[in-house]
């Protein structure tokens, strides 16, 4: 009896033993290291569209996924508070012209005329000073007139020279207009106001918002209506004619994907093989996964950031897509 329970424990374990073997077998045939698999994805270069001044959404001229060209007008901003200060920079430069334009002509006509009549009539009181003093000072030098009186009239006439003098300057002066440094100083204000406008009017131009590039709208942010701010992005533009495909490759990876080695890639979205040539390989840094080669570890692989463009323009690639390449 004993007998026959220990052969029978004996049986279990070679049946067990067997199966483990047999297990193990199937594994190592069925289950054996399949190919490393390194995944990316398409990308493309994108722009943003922003205005440098803040306004509201007025219109849009596209939708996600419509293709422009560049100069093509987006959207429009409504900004009040531009347009009122563009009015105020247009007055003021009509304001400078105005004065720019008085310091060109000169003194009126009717200004003028009366510096001109101011000096005449200095002219004649200085000739009836002159020879009221002429006749006094010959009374005076024959003996009739008194000392007094002829300095009397000697300091009238030399007055009357002073105020000729004076008029004839005021009517030079307006005849010759304004001095030079006057005419220049209201240049310069007319050009200062000229750039005021045109800075201005360069923030009406923000207000229309355009392509910079031929592109595909990608992403549109606000709503119409919605307030923006200065530099906002409003949409995203992307131009599918510089594309490219990123990979995070393992260090131990790297020998096949050197600057301007040719890869394959296969792109589950289209079904096919690509051909690309690697354009940019650069260290992930600190952040990116590492992997240790062996448990107690040695030292550990980084991962590295490897960017392929396609060497014949690929049909239908989009951004997003995943492109598979197997070691």
């Amino acid at each position: 009896m004993e007998k026959t329970q220990r052969n029978n424990i004996m049986l279990a374990f070679f049946t067990l033993l067997a199966v483990i073997v047999i297990v193990s077998i199937i594994g190592f045939f069925t289950l054996g290291k399949g190919p490393e698999i390194i995944q990316g994805q398409a990308e493309a270069t994108e722009y943003r569209v922003s205005s440098k001044v803040p306004g509201r959404v007025l219109k849009f001229f596209v939708s996600e996924g419509d293709k422009v060209k560049a100069g093509d007008t987006l959207a429009i901003l409504e900004a009040p508070d531009v347009m009122a200060k563009l009015s105020q920079a247009q007055a003021a430069e009509q304001a400078a012209q105005a004065l720019n334009e008085k310091a060109l002509r000169g003194t009126r006509s009717e200004q003028l005329q009366a510096a001109y009549e101011m000096w005449q009539k200095a002219k004649a009181g200085l000739d009836i000073a002159e020879k009221s003093y002429n006749r006094v000072n010959r009374l005076y030098e024959e003996g009739v007139m008194t000392a007094q009186k002829r300095d009397e009239a000697k300091a009238q006439y030399e007055a009357m020279k002073a105020t000729e003098r004076a008029a004839n300057a005021q009517y030079t002066m307006a005849k010759n207009g304004a001095q030079r440094e006057d005419k220049a100083m209201a240049a310069a204000q007319v050009e200062r106001a000229k750039g005021a406008v045109a800075e201005v009017s360069s923030y009406v131009s923000e207000t229309y918002l355009t392509a910079a590039a031929d592109g595909e709208i990608s992403e549109i942010f606000p709503k119409v209506g919605e307030l923006v701010g200065t530099g906002a992005p409003i949409m995203n533009v992307a131009q599918l004619d510089d594309m490219w495909l990123t990979f995070n490759v393992r260090e131990d990876f790297l020998k096949d994907f050197a600057v301007g080695n040719k890869i394959k890639a296969y792109v589950p979205a289209l079904e096919k093989d690509v051909e690309l040539q690697v354009t940019v390989m650069k260290d992930l840094g600190t952040y990116a996964a590492w992997k240790a080669t062996k448990t107690t570890g040695q030292f550990d692989l980084k991962t590295f950031e490897v960017k392929a463009k396609p060497v014949q323009t690929v049909e239908n690639l989009r951004p997003g897509m995943s492109a598979i390449i197997e070691k």
